[in-house]
């Protein structure tokens, strides 16, 4: 090998790039098997009612709702009632003392219930629905993040599986590459450094997959975590990624995001909390009130007593007065709360949707422009290079670009699908 033919490349460089594509294509081809055996397609759909099923914070944020789902019916009740016995002696502490010689020495049994002002209750359990609700929705926003995270992570992995096969193939055609600079070479038509650089790019496409198979298992990872799997579980192999297509307008999208998104509708039942809380502060200002009945036997010479009392209990106004001002406050941040997640929700819904539409049109120029164009450089390339007609860093150069714009369409296509996952989350539409 004569390193004075290589230039940029010393020898020490050459027969590292050597060894390491050697290294790394024994390693490659043992993962590629391994990988094969172990995944298995798995469709985004089943995965994402494994998610609905199986994730933690799913499940913790529907238990949350069900426990608050019980509130309004405890709240709507009265408050215990309680019961009193007693027991009065008179000439003497010993229980029943004067019971037959007294008539004030009595047994008694009674009972007594609170009432609280009327509408109270109703205040209460109004209250207490609105911040069922609120949870309820707050548990539906919470599956709809885990199903876009677990949606946008299945994409990516895709596009990773995706572009590992691509480099793949195309590593297949470099190996034709430089098996023709071989023959060159040996039949003197060349020199080494058109199989050096055949070496090199060969190398470079290994580290490429390498570099994918770690995205690959960090995403992988990712995906187990949402889907309440064990790491140790079997690989997940994605579908190919297709291209779905926008069906609605940005305005119906919009309507749609403010009427079913689960985020504006727990700051709405927020909201509507606040206001029944701000009604109950008012409704503090009344009295509530107490029954009390008792009965009371003495011996049976003697008459029996009966009474019934009705207390009133009465506010303390400047305490009221203070948990009024205190509700109040409470629903003027929740009006401002409501209102800055409804700004929230457009400028997001926005985003997304032109991150959507203009990767749309990037799809479209790659699919009829870039790939296409690319793709006849190389093979004309090709064929002139087998001809003997065209230098070998030519071809590679055209190689190399049609391999990254293919690259580059699996990436902006996960971007685009990434973008309607959002878009579905933000307005509760399901794109076919």
């Amino acid at each position: 090998m004569n390193a004075a033919a290589l230039p940029g490349l010393t020898l020490a460089s050459v027969l590292f790039v050597m060894q390491f594509a050697d290294a790394a294509a024994g390693w490659q081809n043992n993962a590629q098997e391994a990988h094969d055996r172990l995944a298995v397609a798995s469709p985004l759909s089943r995965l994402l009612e494994e998610a609905g099923s199986r994730n933690p914070q799913i499940l913790a944020a529907g238990h949350s709702y069900k426990a608050a789902a019980a509130v309004p019916k405890r709240v709507a009740a009265l408050p215990d009632t309680q019961i009193v016995v007693q027991q009065f002696s008179v000439g003497s502490p010993r229980p029943f003392a004067g019971y037959t010689t007294s008539d004030f020495a009595f047994i008694g049994i009674g009972g007594s219930q609170d009432f609280p002002y009327p509408g109270k209750r109703r205040l209460r359990t109004e209250i207490a629905r609105h911040d069922a609700d609120s949870l309820h929705a707050q548990s539906e926003s919470i599956r709809q993040g885990v199903i876009e995270r677990a949606k946008e992570i299945y994409f990516h992995l895709a596009c990773t599986q995706q572009s590992i096969r691509v480099f793949q193939r195309y590593d297949q055609v470099l190996a034709e590459i430089q098996g023709i600079a071989d023959s060159r070479d040996r039949a003197g038509q060349s020199n080494q450094q058109e199989v050096l650089k055949a070496q090199f790019q060969h190398t470079k496409i290994l580290q490429e997959i390498m570099m994918g198979r770690r995205d690959e298992g960090r995403l992988e990872a990712q995906l187990k975590q949402l889907l309440g799997r064990d790491q140790a579980s079997a690989d997940i192999q994605a579908e190919p990624l297709e291209e779905r297509a926008m069906l609605y307008s940005s305005s119906q999208l919009l309507r749609l995001a403010g009427e079913q998104n689960p985020a504006v509708h727990s700051r709405q039942a927020a909201l509507k909390q606040a206001q029944s809380q701000v009604a109950l502060a008012h409704q503090e200002f009344r009295p509530d009130f107490s029954l009390q009945y008792m009965y009371q036997n003495t011996d049976r010479k003697f008459s029996d007593y009966y009474m019934l009392t009705f207390g009133v209990t009465l506010p303390n106004r400047g305490r009221r007065q203070a948990e009024l001002v205190e509700a109040q406050e409470k629903q003027e941040s929740a009006q401002q709360e409501f209102e800055a997640e409804v700004q929230r929700l457009r400028s997001e819904f926005q985003q997304q949707f032109v991150i959507a539409r203009t990767s749309e049109e990037q799809l479209k120029i790659y699919r009829e422009r870039l790939i296409p164009q690319a793709d006849a450089t190389f093979r004309k390339a090709f064929a002139a290079y087998q001809a003997n007609r065209l230098d070998a860093e030519t071809l590679l150069s055209s190689f190399r670009e049609a391999l990254d714009i293919e690259v580059q369409y699996q990436r902006e296509l996960a971007d685009h699908e990434s973008a309607l996952a959002a878009v579905e989350a933000l307005t509760g539409v399901i794109l076919p």
